[in-house]
């Protein structure tokens, strides 16, 4: 698939400009709105970890999928509600927007009764937006701690800068956040980049990138 190679290959180049290697940045494919049959030619070029934004629209499709592709990897990259924790625990592989106390005890309850811990982001309203789901910056010590007392395996920051004006700032600022709360370790990922960005999230230490339109083409 065409798309899918050329999104790899900028990925790898922009890998390489940061001294970095391009193993080390993983391509989620954001597959929201899109149905089994859009998803098929990704799969069938290799492609192995998506990310959806509602859990109810990913229990619908991905069944199926996974039956045929076992190895797939699902991310949950919208916002969750606090009574859709279970399901979301059961569902995917990693969580990148937990925001809030109550999702997090909801999260830590979820996980232990699943016996089933699943790695998660803390999504950070980097741009101080109010319509945006996120933690405020000045809220993110005190939520890492709370989610890790609750049994939360964290393992980085996630964020969506503002639209319309230059990402890279605001990339570099998540970056510097995680390493600001990092004394400990275990806050070595950046889920950071979208399709119209996620070369300057790969040059500013992202290692996931959320990648949809570039894929599969615009929405209507």
């Amino acid at each position: 698939m065409d798309q899918l190679q050329d999104i790899r290959a900028r990925i790898a180049r922009s890998a390489e400009i940061a001294g970095r290697k391009p193993e080390a940045i993983e391509l989620i494919a954001i597959s929201k709105t899109h149905d089994a049959e859009a998803i098929e030619p990704l799969l069938a070029a290799g492609q192995r970890v998506f990310g959806e934004n509602r859990v109810q629209e990913a229990e619908a499709k991905w069944p199926a999928l996974r039956t045929a592709y076992p190895e797939v990897k699902l991310h949950l990259v919208g916002q969750l509600q606090s009574n859709k924790a279970e399901d979301a625990v059961a569902l995917f592989d990693c969580i990148h927007s937990v925001d809030r106390p109550s999702l997090v005890a909801a999260l830590g309850k979820a996980m232990e009764k699943a016996a089933r811990k699943v790695p998660c982001f803390i999504q950070v309203n980097i741009g101080a937006e109010d319509q945006k789901g996120g933690c405020a910056i000045a809220d993110v010590p005190a939520l890492l701690a709370s989610a890790r007392e609750a049994g939360i395996p964290v393992v980085g920051l996630m964020c969506v800068p503002p639209a319309g004006i230059e990402a890279a700032p605001f990339f570099a600022l998540l970056a510097k956040i995680a390493a600001d709360n990092n004394a400990d370790g275990g806050l070595d990922q950046l889920s950071m980049g979208m399709s119209d960005d996620f070369e300057t999230a790969v040059l500013l230490g992202a290692t996931q990138v959320r990648v949809g339109s570039a894929l599969f083409g615009k929405r209507a």
